[in-house]
């Protein structure tokens, strides 16, 4: 073994110089891993190395792994969590470039073909790309992620708290000499860190960034969002992400904003401030107090307890005045008298499942 928690890395095709490595991030999810290899290979293969990280599954992720022989670089290591995965990841780069791929998630053709033609137009320090939100079965559900799109000086609004928009782990393309600056993250104390929460925000404050608005790759949701009757068509839940919850992102994200707030004064000597803005927090607290409550609870967070989520939305550096205003509406309605007409408001602003096209024949709730 190369280390007491990996096995030998063996390089990958050729020993030809490559520009960017993809590292696919993988921990019990056979049924999509070979769909994110696949993709991840067929990206720009004489500028690209692909490593495949398996984070100590129990399923049969390494057999799928084993299957690609040289066509990929796999590192094989105990369970360690996510910010172990990124730390070790980019310590086995070579490359100029890297990206994390979730191995449920996918590439689409030309995605590191854009990021590299962006990067060798600019300096940027992350290049990233939207990202459609695809269910199970590879599907496109019509939503994306994210809905805004940040301007290049992400580290000025940063400063002053706001978190810029940017698409989950799979979308983003770093710098490797930037990202080294970040990484690698000091081991999780209590709740678990999110690496790319750490990468994509604090790679921010020390260069540029560009964002791609054409999806370039398919974030995959593919749990149950919420609870439905018998015979009934799934209802469209609070959330759309696989691991997180409303009461879980109220939970983590003051941790990580604090952890990050740590991290940036030791490695960059920078001071953030107490508090970050991020309206997706903000909604979270909208959720957890108005849906599915009394029409006397709903008045009362509107009343006495919305002041951080209002100034987030009227003054978010990010959205249009046309955004502000509908998102202000629907916020109001929110705490109209009928509970099934406030749930429907909160569904709508809490998870962009919520917006996409009815299925021929179905039904949303």
């Amino acid at each position: 073994m190369a280390t007491p928690r990996t096995t030998t890395m063996r390089r990958q095709g050729d020993n030809a110089v490559k520009d960017l490595t993809i590292v696919i991030c993988s921990y019990n999810y056979e049924r999509f891993l070979r769909e994110a290899i696949d993709s991840a290979l067929a990206q720009a293969p004489e500028r690209t190395r692909v490593i495949v990280i398996d984070d100590g599954s129990t399923d049969g992720s390494r057999a799928i792994i084993a299957s690609y022989g040289e066509r990929i670089v796999p590192v094989l290591k105990e369970n360690g969590g996510q910010a172990s995965a990124y730390n070790l990841g980019l310590e086995l780069v070579d490359t100029e470039y890297i990206t994390y791929l979730d191995s449920d998630d996918v590439l689409y053709d030309g995605a590191i073909d854009q990021a590299l033609a962006a990067f060798e137009r600019g300096g940027y320090a992350k290049v990233q790309f939207r990202l459609s939100v695809i269910d199970g079965d590879s599907r496109p559900t019509g939503a994306y992620v994210p809905n805004s799109t940040p301007p290049a000086d992400c580290a000025a609004l940063l400063r002053r708290g706001w978190l810029y928009p940017s698409p989950p782990a799979s979308g983003n393309v770093y710098r490797a000499s930037a990202l080294r600056r970040i990484l690698p993250l000091p081991k999780p104390k209590g709740r678990g860190i999110a690496a790319d929460f750490f990468a994509i925000y604090g790679v921010a404050l020390l260069g540029p960034v560009h964002a791609i608005d054409t999806p370039l790759g398919g974030y995959r949701v593919h749990r149950v969002a919420s609870e439905s009757e018998p015979g009934d068509a799934p209802k469209v839940g609070l959330s759309i992400a696989n691991c997180q919850d409303i009461d879980e992102v109220i939970r983590s994200f003051p941790h990580r904003w604090n952890a990050l707030r740590e991290l940036v004064g030791e490695r960059l000597g920078e001071q953030l401030p107490e508090h970050a803005i991020d309206f997706a927090y903000e909604k979270a607290v909208l959720c957890a107090n108005a849906y599915d409550a009394p029409f006397s609870q709903r008045c009362h967070w509107l009343a006495f307890e919305s002041g951080r989520y209002f100034r987030s939305i009227v003054s978010n550096p990010f959205w249009s005045a046309k955004k502000k205003l509908m998102a202000i509406a629907l916020t109001l309605a929110c705490v109209a008298p009928s509970r099934r007409m406030s749930d429907h408001a909160i569904r709508y602003i809490a998870n962009p499942l919520a917006r996409r096209p009815l299925p021929a024949g179905g039904r949303q709730a």
